[in-house]
């Protein structure tokens, strides 16, 4: 059934570009329908299925022992709900695209297709493969259809994830010719025994090369910057499921083959004697990082792409916590963020920048949005209330969690972390006050012109109030509920290999 969420956003690309590259309208159509019907099937899986599931199984180059394996467990079947999700609202939000629309909805459903093929595949070079379709789409969508500085931030996007790829590459094809050369299967690669010292070089090789692309500093420099050139639905994409890829390489690949990777050194400086401790230390740095330079962002659209590197962080920080608790919540977080950080992308680059024609927020403090784009306003309000962690939302719980887990295994790491969401409360706080509740008098422009020119903006659409409805209701749902997704978050993270699980033991 999940095969299907693949199959669908390929054949939708390969349809509009075939039949509706100049017809917008139908375009539009098309990307919905099939969008929409990924979702359906999402839901109806996650719904429907538990443990873990086969969905194909093939052989494809039988010489080295490659098959096309489709399987999903908990992890996944979140993972691609959140996709479903993210791609419904971003067909939403780019409604108005105009320019070259049907290559923009060809591009967005292969790479929507790629993403689904990374959280469905069981073999390790067909999740290569998907993974490395994903980068092709999401360099034309920022390149072409981008705003500021559009090809620098597709390029260095680009050349980040390619560097990420290849540290990918070259640690899978060890692990290939390590085990014998006789499959990359998961499951089966899983069982072998790789020698330790062999797990304490191509764990970190792996696990960089993955976390370049979940946003690790200080090789999160791609992000902001990609965040910002990125169109609305792209930036929507970039931070609710890419940075989720890298994420989950991380723990599918890089934790689940190389457990051992994660012992102690036998020797420590500065406190410093594992990998684990390294990365927990890098994960830290990052929620810190990012949250203080969001702080100083006059560029509304940065405040949110740093804050997506500091979020991120907090799920780094819950994978190094091998325990269940802060496994739960680092995928309970990478739901969680795909879901807030895409409303909070959508209310600033398309309700708001696509009306006022700025994202600088001293020009936005003169014009009062609070009173004149009232929607939007009381729209960040919530969004950005959800993000800082407001029980009743999908944030709180999941932040809950990485902080529990972490204050067993990093006490010293979950202070600062703690510090880090404190001051992720002032960026967001700064940045709702001056952009939609500012006293500052009204700027130049909306001053010399009429009270009824100065104040009109473009009525909030149907296709932004569904987007808007779509995401809220899945942030509530989970706030509300969180055990619609633990239930199959923690099933799947018990089954972690064992020396994994370590129980937060350092």
């Amino acid at each position: 059934m999940l095969a299907w969420t693949i199959y669908l956003s390929f054949g939708g690309a390969l349809l509009i570009a075939a039949f509706a590259r100049r017809q917008p309208q139908l375009a539009r159509v098309l990307a919905l329908v099939t969008a929409v019907a990924g979702f359906l099937i999402a839901a109806l899986a996650f719904f429907t299925q538990t443990g873990v599931t086969a969905i194909a199984d093939c052989a494809w180059i039988p010489a080295m022992g490659i098959r096309y394996t489709l399987a999903a467990d908990g992890i996944s079947r979140v993972l691609v709900l959140l996709t479903g999700l993210a791609s419904v609202s971003g067909v939403l939000f780019s409604w108005n695209i105009e320019r070259r629309t049907g290559e923009f909805f060809a591009f967005y459903l292969a790479l929507i297709g790629g993403v689904y093929g990374v959280f469905l595949s069981a073999d390790l070079f067909l999740f290569f493969v998907f993974y490395e379709i994903a980068i092709v789409p999401k360099y034309f969508l920022i390149a072409i259809w981008g705003s500021t500085r559009r090809e620098y931030g597709a390029m260095k996007l680009a050349l980040y994830s390619f560097i990420g790829s290849a540290m990918v590459l070259v640690g899978l094809l060890a692990a290939y010719t390590v085990s014998g050369g006789h499959t990359l299967n998961l499951a089966a690669l899983q069982q072998y025994a790789f020698p330790v010292s062999f797990q304490m070089w191509a764990f970190p090789l792996v696990f960089v090369g993955f976390a370049i692309l979940a946003g690790m500093w200080p090789l999160h420099t791609w992000a902001p910057t990609g965040h910002v050139a990125a169109p609305t639905a792209a930036s929507m994409l970039l931070a609710g499921v890419v940075m989720k890829l890298g994420a989950y390489g991380c723990l599918r690949v890089a934790m689940t083959l190389f457990p051992h990777g994660l012992d102690p050194w036998g020797w420590s400086f500065l406190g410093i004697g594992s990998w684990r401790t390294v990365f927990a230390l890098l994960a830290v740095i990052g929620i810190l990082y990012g949250a203080a330079v969001a702080l100083i962002q006059n560029d509304f659209k940065f405040v949110i792409g740093y804050s997506s590197v500091s979020h991120m962080g907090l799920v780094l920080l819950g994978l190094m916590t091998l325990s269940q608790i802060g496994l739960d919540g680092a995928v309970l977080q990478m739901f969680s963020h795909g879901i807030l950080a895409g409303l909070l992308f959508a209310t600033v680059g398309r309700i708001v920048y696509e009306r006022t024609h700025t994202r600088d927020l001293k020009a936005l403090s003169g014009m009062h949005l609070g009173r004149t784009l009232p929607f939007a306003a009381w729209l960040f309000v919530i969004a950005g209330m959800a993000s800082m962690g407001l029980p009743g939302f999908s944030g709180f719980i999941a932040e809950l969690q990485v902080l529990i887990g972490a204050w067993t295994a990093f006490p010293v790491f979950t202070v600062l972390a703690g510090v880090g969401i404190v001051v992720g409360v002032a960026y967001t706080w700064r940045a709702m006050q001056t952009a939609f509740f500012s006293d500052a008098p009204e700027s130049a422009t909306a001053s010399s012109a009429s009270d009824e020119e100065a104040h009109a903006h473009e009525p909030i659409t149907w296709a932004e109030k569904a987007g808007v409805a779509l995401l809220l209701a899945a942030s509530l749902a989970v706030g509300l509920a969180p055990r619609l997704l633990l239930d199959q978050i923690t099933p799947a993270v018990l089954a972690l290999p064992h020396a994994l699980l370590t129980g937060g033991r350092i």
